[in-house]
């Protein structure tokens, strides 16, 4: 029985060995195989589905490894992956100690730039590039694949702008989806989509003005027409761009008609598409939801409060505002720092913008926090999105340095709710009129509240709550990370002696209660689903160094070093955070007293 040509290829090098007709027999298989695994295994389908005939022309065409191939966005590169000697372990994707779902510079020499975030491709390979030039390296090939709307980020820009006054051996292949996660927007957009159907590709072309070599548009899933464009750019020099054209979800029926659900979907039926029938009719909700109907409540009533998401409507669930409100609410694609610079400018003309940008993502704009937002103490709302540890994304998307980075800018407030009442009632008070910036942070998931939609309540800033008596050992924690606090307080043989605090303001402190609790506890731990370095754990700390508080203090949080992927279960126990490595903190605590 003859092996399926997937299983022939262990390396690129095997693959260059096949004669070209076979290659479209190869795509199926490789298809065929994400499809198999991602059903079961979960992960994103959609991107690298629209490129599996790149993938097997990139590898076909060029001498991978020592020809330098960079995906941008990494979600693209599955296909890459199973074809660089992974498809053995490809089942592991995205789980504890298995495969990155994105390209990492430690799991193959293939994947030669870590990629996570998007737009930062052409600028990677553009150093590459130059590398290669002041080393001489004059025949090695630089190729860096934009997917996924990543085009139209300003990064992207300023890499094309240099590159195009270089003589670098740069190519670059545009994998025009018309989507990103949700579908792309702005002018960008909509010029590619004219030069796609043939209204004026090569007149004022604004890729030949930047000096590139301009190829296309071609069909994306025309794999012969794919090697044919890229054999004849390998011999060319200088910048050269080839613009091509795919259907996300290709080869999946679903996957092609639902293309925002099918980015990530979850497990789904190989055959069908059809997803993974999940009964949430009981459980509480998630975060996101409750942040996009309650903006929508709010901006019911007061007409001053906008929306601003960049790219991310349908997982920020700002979509619900878009859909109600599509005058007030607005995306402006993957451009972060825009997006905070437009809220500033807002803010000056007496509008009350919501921004909701993921945490992982606020750190590409952390200039403009500073700068645009906080220098000016304009009253901008941060909604910060996937705060703390996200799971199977790993490294590039946990949002755990939020804490640390924004505590040190003057004039902002810093709020993370415990649950979803709190965080209504926060973006009920910020609306309200504030005289600072302010950002709320709240976790990836569902929350813990059944009845959640509560009448608002103002809450006032700079307090803390306490959520639970106790006269020995003082827990202090900020945000959701509360419920692993109370199931570990639970947990306990003997818990009337730990008392529990919800500080839930980062900043202002509360320092009312914090004297309460630093006259009355002989030992105190803090808790924190962020970076215990410079997080709340450390304002804690600086509050009993200006104070002369002398009490013993442990403090937890995630440790000094990237957390990998995994389940946030997984992780929460690897960082100490969980239920159990609480309630194992606590009692060596109390052994101490």
């Amino acid at each position: 029985m003859s092996k399926n040509l997937l299983d022939t290829i262990k390396r690129p090098h095997d693959l260059r060995q096949l004669p070209k007709e076979k290659l479209p027999a190869l795509a199926t298989e490789l298809r065929n195989f994400i499809i198999d695994v991602v059903s079961v295994k979960e992960g994103h389908l959609g991107a690298s589905l629209g490129v599996v005939e790149l993938t097997i022309a990139l590898h076909y065409v060029f001498d991978t490894p020592s020809d330098l191939l960079v995906w941008d966005v990494g979600h693209q590169a599955y296909g890459h992956k199973i074809l660089t000697g992974r498809k053995d372990t490809f089942h592991t994707n995205r789980q504890l100690n298995g495969l990155s779902g994105f390209p990492k510079r430690d799991e193959s020499e293939y994947d030669t730039f870590g990629v996570g975030h998007s737009s930062t491709a052409i600028s990677a390979a553009l150093g590459m590039a130059i590398a290669s030039q002041l080393k001489g390296e004059l025949q090695k090939q630089h190729i860096a694949v934009v997917g996924d709307a990543s085009i139209a980020s300003g990064m992207a820009f300023e890499g094309l702008n240099h590159a195009g006054v270089t003589d670098a051996n740069l190519l670059v292949v545009l994998n025009d989806n018309a989507i990103g996660i949700d579908p792309s927007v702005g002018a960008l957009k909509q010029y590619l989509t004219k030069a796609t159907i043939g209204q004026k590709p090569k007149q004022d072309n604004i890729i030949e003005a930047l000096n590139f070599d301009y190829s296309g548009p071609i069909d994306g899933h025309d794999l012969f027409a794919v090697i044919k464009a890229l054999r004849r750019l390998k011999e060319m020099k200088g910048p050269r761009l080839l613009h091509i054209i795919t259907t996300k979800g290709k080869g999946l029926k679903k996957a092609e008609e639902d293309q925002v659900r099918y980015h990530a979907p979850g497990k789904f039926d190989k055959i069908t598409g059809d997803l993974q029938a999940k009964n949430t009719e009981h459980l509480p909700p998630k975060f996101q939801d409750v942040f996009g109907h309650t903006i929508v409540e709010l901006a019911t009533t007061n007409d001053k409060i906008v929306g601003i998401t960049p790219a991310m409507p349908t997982g920020s669930s700002l979509k619900f505002m878009m859909e109600s409100i599509p005058d007030r609410a607005f995306d402006v694609g993957i451009a972060e720092q825009h997006a905070v610079t437009l809220a500033a400018g807002m803010a000056t003309q007496g509008l009350i913008p919501f921004c909701n940008i993921y945490s992982t993502f606020l750190q590409r704009a952390y200039d403009q926090v500073i700068h645009d937002v906080a220098l000016q103490d304009l009253p901008v709302i941060f909604c910060l999105d996937r705060a703390g540890l996200v799971g199977q994304d790993g490294a590039t998307h946990h949002g755990v340095f939020d804490l640390a980075y924004l505590r040190c800018i003057p004039n902002i407030i810093i709020f993370a709710p415990r649950n979803e009442v709190e965080l209504r009632d926060i973006m009920y008070t910020a609306q309200l009129g504030l005289d600072h910036p302010i950002a709320i942070r709240y976790p990836r998931g569902r929350g813990v509240t059944l009845d959640w939609r509560q009448p608002f309540t103002k809450i006032e800033i700079g307090t803390g709550v306490q959520l639970k008596k106790g006269d020995d050992l003082a827990i202090l924690s900020v945000g959701a990370i509360a419920k692993n606090v109370e199931k570990a307080i639970a947990s306990l043989e003997d818990p009337s002696s730990i008392a529990h605090y919800d500080m839930r303001f980062i900043k202002p402190l509360d320092e009312s209660l914090l004297h309460h609790i630093f006259s009355n506890y002989k030992r105190i731990i803090t808790i924190e689903d962020g970076a215990v370095k410079g997080g709340f754990g450390s304002a804690i700390l600086e509050y009993a160094l200006t104070n002369d508080c002398q009490l013993p203090i442990e403090m937890l949080g995630i440790p000094d070093n990237f957390i990998e992927h995994g389940t946030i279960e997984e992780l929460q126990a690897i960082a100490g955070i969980s239920p159990e490595a609480i309630a194992k903190t606590i009692k060596k605590q109390k052994t101490l007293a």
